[in-house]
């Protein structure tokens, strides 16, 4: 037999396994109970890398009204629900690994034609007040679909009660200003003892993170809401906004939501140099475009640097700049740890802590969702004071409005499922807020 003849028998004999591969790839259906997440079960389709640009680009990315809330329960739906690409436990893994490490989920520039618009445009703003409202309700949608995996057992497919409490006591904490990455860390651990039936180590510790934040209160008082703040961007220079974004990235753990508070703190609190009505804009933004929400802190590079001396080649830097720390974490974490995330989602060790710290991560993105809700409906109230009385009594008067678009747009979320339905209600809230919101 020749060497070609031998070479043939060889190749044919490794490839025909292959077929039955490829096949069950594009037919299979993975079963949820199969396993807990652990194993490599995907069932990913083989696509060239166009069919997969477009594919990602058309379900993900044209249709990702919302913000990455929305963003991820639409992979679920499509990717785990509707095609099995993967089994839930193990999207619920992987989602949860992904939550603690640092970076947001992507980026894209869109404040130039913002500050074309100009900030004293009536007939602008009034369309981003009628936004605000509605991208608060496409937020609080998008956490409700997450939640309802996320706190079940894989198993039974039943509602963990644990992972409700879970949810709860880190949205409470939240409000408390007991930092955000406390209450993950000590919730993954806490399911940890409880999935193996360790009550009486859970329990202390549960009490415990009360115990340890009322000491804290008595000899230094309730936390500030500058607590967050390192100090790190006092003046929206380029360098401290690039470090800005660095750190930012660095403490994301949870995703860009978890960014929110931190940017908030030195941009508008601490340093003072980004307006408060401005920062909740940048917000609508990042939600209202078919883009994750790590816009926002683009935004807040442009306006910051444009801010800084009226030059929009400054304002177009700093956002390029702080955008590039924010991703440095992203990509050295995600990309080049990947082998290493992989085996922390097949670990099975520590299956119970990334479940819980998974229903943690749902009580930190409701209650920013609470936050944006408050923000949004109450507008510019915090600014009352240093207006004119009419000045006032038409800020106080667009609450009402405002509330109701929330709630009409909520109804329409719950009773609309198609994609096209945020789509829809952004187009809405840009046109009704020309016909409520212009004096």
């Amino acid at each position: 037999m020749s060497q070609v003849e031998k070479k043939g028998d060889v190749e044919s004999q490794t490839d025909a396994p292959a077929q039955p591969e490829i096949k069950e790839a594009t037919s299979g259906t993975p079963s949820d109970d199969d396993d807990q997440g652990l194993d490599d079960n995907s069932k990913v389709p083989q696509m060239s890398y166009l069919k997969l640009f477009w594919f990602f680009f058309y379900n993900f990315g044209l249709f990702a009204w919302g913000g990455p809330v929305a963003q991820i329960a639409l992979i679920k739906d499509k990717l785990v629900t509707k095609d099995k690409w993967i089994t839930l436990p193990r999207f619920q893994r992987v989602f949860s690994v992904y939550q603690i490490l640092p970076g947001p989920e992507a980026a894209e520039l869109s404040s130039y034609l913002y500050t074309l618009a100009g900030f004293e445009n009536k007939y602008f703003n009034a369309s981003f007040r009628s936004l605000q409202p509605i991208v608060a309700a496409m937020i609080l949608r998008a956490t409700h679909k997450i939640a309802e995996h996320s706190v079940r057992k894989h198993d039974t497919k039943k509602v963990d009660p644990f992972l409700i409490v879970a949810a709860v006591c880190t949205a409470i904490n939240c409000a408390l200003r007991l930092n955000i990455f406390i209450s993950l860390g000590l919730y993954g651990v806490l399911y940890m003892f409880i999935a193996r039936r360790l009550w009486i180590p859970a329990g202390v510790i549960f009490v415990l993170q009360y115990v340890g934040y009322a000491i804290y209160v008595v000899f230094r008082g309730v936390p500030s809401p500058v607590s967050l703040a390192l100090g790190v961007a006092r003046t929206p220079s380029l360098i401290h906004l690039f470090v800005l974004g660095l750190v930012s990235g660095t403490l994301s753990f949870g995703g860009a939501y978890t960014a929110i508070p931190f940017v908030q703190v030195e941009a508008v609190l601490l340093g003072a140099w980004l307006p408060q009505s401005v920062f909740i804009d940048g917000i609508a933004i990042g939600n209202i475009l078919p883009a994750p929400l790590v816009i926002f802190a683009t935004f807040v590079g442009f306006q910051g640097a444009y801010l800084e001396n009226g030059s929009v080649g400054n304002g177009f830097a700093g956002a390029v700049i702080i955008t590039l720390g924010m991703f440095f974490p992203c990509f050295m974490f995600t990309i080049a740890g990947h082998n290493l995330l992989e085996k922390l989602v097949r670990n099975q060790f520590l299956a119970s802590f990334f479940d819980g710290l998974c229903g943690s991560v749902i009580g930190v993105i409701a209650m920013i969702a609470a936050q944006i809700l408050k923000a949004s409906v109450e507008g510019t109230l915090d600014k009352v004071k240093d207006k004119t009385l009419a000045e006032a009594v038409t800020g106080t008067g667009q609450v009402g409005p405002a509330a109701v678009l929330y709630v009409l747009a909520l109804a329409v979320l719950y009773k609309f499922t198609n994609k096209y339905a945020p789509l829809f209600l952004v187009i809405a809230g840009a046109v009704a807020g020309q016909f409520i919101f212009v004096d």
